[in-house]
């Protein structure tokens, strides 16, 4: 959980926020971020916010939230639940919106001046979370009212709350002598600044690097589609006539899977693993270097071993032993596989006439020729039954199979990019569950992923729900030509990923904002997210929505016979990138001593320690490791392959009883999507399936068995 549940999102985003000591000349009445929104729906007047608008509403939001604290702290009264954790619970309202809408931005749409507010504002955040956390009469009447827990007949709900607010202060230092407590707020503002920093440079990076072709014969290979967005990009740069790749996914993969061109396949990817460890302003070595070094040292401040354990003792694996154990066991079989690939790919090289070994950018190059000779599958052969468009609307139509959503279109709403969607949701029975913002494409302005997010959680007020307000985005293929978008099957799936995340957030149906939607432990909030992928892949449901985007022809049988075949081809490589990438993570926060040398130096004797073949390197190299470094998964970069444990048991479920079963999805969404943080991950998945979840069904959708 996170120390400050009383200022949700400040902490959670990755990139920390605006300094508040500058005097700006704008009124607060005037303020947009500071007056009450005059918007349907109540959403952000993002029409209205400007840039110079975040710096006095972040300090009159300080000045506010300050005050909610004193007047509890100060209260006459003895403390009980509702003056002191309900309270604290609903103090910082106004700092938390504020906080939404410019975290969002600086992911999503970001600016220099928004990125100078960032940094200015990492450390203030920082410190004002602290002076919460470590104020001592403040925890005094928190653990009054904890101590007599016991005695106060509080609901399942409230019991949680209390708990969860407890432990966060003691998490956060409450416990600490006051030396310490020092110490404990300058790791804080120090990190918070390292961690900001760190994305910032990565986007920079990405920006940075352009690959311009100017000789036609150099694209040999490339789908007729690929090349037109490479013309399209380089015409808008001055540089008709060119092409232009760059490193975002939509147009680096692509390149390093068709391109024929070896030398340029090397360029590009070397540009791409090499991002933030190149020595000029934008390297994150020494970043990230000190920022491992101070989560140790506040970790071991704070009584734990290691930042793992800390982490970990709030997540259902539990320790670090147990997240070894889970990836140890995938790694050896995995490898195996992998090693597997790795000589089919050799004997194509040989046979092709080459005289060198597979290397990393060789990998999706022949695999896909493997592929299509293997399983006679082309990945452009696929495409065109998944614009955008049909499989949105299939992911809408099976969350209307599975929970009777409705999703309405609206024209009404502002956004932050011409680019944003945004849909109405609605139950069964007609009621505004909330409302969901869509943003596909990417541009320089927003950093690389998929992510879930929101401006505005759910939670209960005078008795009635207030409904979520939520966030996907992605960085999907845009358009080309007369052409829609037309995805990837993997950028499809990430749509089904990211909009299960989005399902566990407008379905939320609890007491308290901070125990709302995804307020769960890493290692479970991606099984709502995950299980979605499952219906974006079973051969029923893709009869029903992948559409050919000129004809509108249903995908045919043969090629879902294709696509089931070679289901688990490759799985070798995507398994061992991952895990690699997982055991990284932990090689950086699981040690018990200060890292010490050279960054890659250090990788390099992790990866050789687990014994990565040369053809593949991590998912993430250090320096470009958002997750951990930036994006609040550090320790638990794993909890993707743990909840896939858990989702392909749960979706097993489905299976056995029926893919749209109305007493399974019911029991899933009232155990799971409903229930948010309110209650014990473990304890809530088992009220869904009956018992734990099997292993076996991961191994064998992973084709490891």
């Amino acid at each position: 959980m996170n120390k400050l549940k009383f200022l949700p999102f400040c902490i959670v985003v990755a990139t920390v926020v605006v300094g508040c000591q500058e005097a700006d000349n704008t009124q607060d009445a005037n303020n947009p971020l500071l007056s009450t929104y005059d918007t349907p729906f109540q959403v952000p007047p993002f029409d209205k916010i400007k840039d110079e608008h975040f710096r006095p509403a972040f300090k009159a939001a300080l000045e506010q939230h300050n005050q909610e604290i004193d007047v509890i702290v100060n209260d006459t009264e003895n403390p009980t639940f509702e003056n002191t954790i309900v309270a604290l619970e609903n103090a910082g309202s106004t700092l938390g919106n504020i906080s939404r809408v410019f975290f969002n931005l600086n992911s999503a749409h970001t600016n220099d001046s928004i990125q100078a507010i960032a940094k200015d504002m990492a450390p203030v955040l920082s410190a004002h979370g602290d002076e919460i956390s470590l104020n001592e009469k403040l925890f005094a009447r928190v653990k009054t009212v904890y101590d007599k827990r016991d005695s106060l007949q509080l609901d399942a709900e409230d019991t949680k709350l209390l708990e969860e607010t407890y432990k966060g202060f003691v998490r956060a230092g409450a416990n600490l002598s006051e030396s310490d407590k020092e110490k404990l707020k300058k790791i804080n503002a120090e990190l918070s600044v390292l961690t900001n920093d760190f994305g910032q440079n990565l986007l920079a990076e990405t920006n940075a690097y352009e690959l311009v072709v100017d000789k036609e014969e150099d694209l040999a290979g490339l789908p007729a589609a690929l090349k037109q967005a490479a013309a399209d990009a380089a015409k808008a740069k001055g540089q008709e006539g060119k092409w232009i790749f760059t490193l975002q996914n939509p147009s680096v993969m692509p390149f390093l899977q068709y391109a024929d061109n070896r030398e340029l396949r090397q360029e590009i990817w070397n540009a791409y693993q090499m991002r933030g460890n190149n020595g000029n302003a934008n390297d994150n070595k020494e970043i990230l270097l000190k920022t491992a070094n101070l989560r140790l040292e506040k970790a071991k401040l704070l009584g734990y071993t290691s930042h793992a354990a800390y982490v970990l003792e709030e997540a259902m694996a539990e320790n670090p032993a147990n997240v070894y154990a889970l990836l140890n066991r995938i790694w050896t079989p995995a490898l195996e596989k992998a090693k597997v690939e790795a000589a089919d790919i050799q004997k194509e090289i040989t046979a092709a006439g080459g005289d060198f070994q597979v290397a990393p950018h060789d990998w999706r190059y022949y695999q896909e020729k493997i592929r299509k000779a293997k399983y006679a599958l082309n990945e452009e052969e696929i495409k065109p039954y998944f614009s955008l468009a049909a499989v949105r609307q299939g992911a809408f139509d099976t969350a209307h199979k599975l929970y009777g959503l409705n999703f309405v279109a609206l024209s009404n709403v502002p956004t932050y990019h011409e680019e944003v969607e945004v849909y109405e949701v609605k139950d069964s029975d007609g009621e505004h569950l909330g409302l969901l913002y869509a943003d596909f494409f990417p541009r320089e302005s927003k950093r690389g992923g998929a992510w879930m997010t929101s401006y505005r959680s759910q939670y209960t007020k005078d008795g009635g729900r207030v409904a979520p307000v939520i966030s996907i985005v992605c960085n999907f293929t845009k358009p080309v030509g007369d052409a829609p978008a037309l995805l990837t099957f993997d950028e499809a799936t990430t749509l089904f990923h990211e909009f299960g995340h989005a399902l566990h957030g407008l379905l939320s149906d609890v007491k308290y904002r901070s125990l709302a939607g995804t307020s769960v432990s890493r290692d479970f909030v991606e099984l709502p997210s995950q299980v979605m992928e499952n219906w974006a892949a079973d051969p029923e449901v893709l009869k029903t929505y992948a559409k050919h985007y000129q004809t509108g022809e249903a995908i045919p049988d043969t090629l879902i016979e294709k696509m089931e075949q070679a289901g688990t081809f490759d799985q070798g490589f995507a398994t061992v990138e991952y895990v690699a990438a997982s055991l990284l993570d932990l090689d950086y926060h699981a040690t018990t001593k200060p890292i010490e040398g050279d960054i890659n130096a250090f990788e390099a004797a992790g990866m050789q320690k687990i014994g990565l073949i040369d053809a593949i390197i991590p998912r993430y190299r250090s320096t470009y490791f958002q997750h951990i470094f930036s994006g609040g998964y550090s320790a638990g970069y794993y909890a993707y392959i743990w909840a896939e444990v858990l989702d392909s048991d749960a979706f097993a479920a489905f299976k056995e009883n029926g893919l749209f079963d109305q007493t399974t999805a019911t029991s899933f969404r009232k155990n799971i999507l409903e229930k948010g943080g309110t209650g014990n991950p473990a304890e809530m998945y088992k009220q869904f399936r009956g018992k734990d979840p099997d292993p076996v069904h991961l191994m064998k959708k992973r084709g490891l068995n």
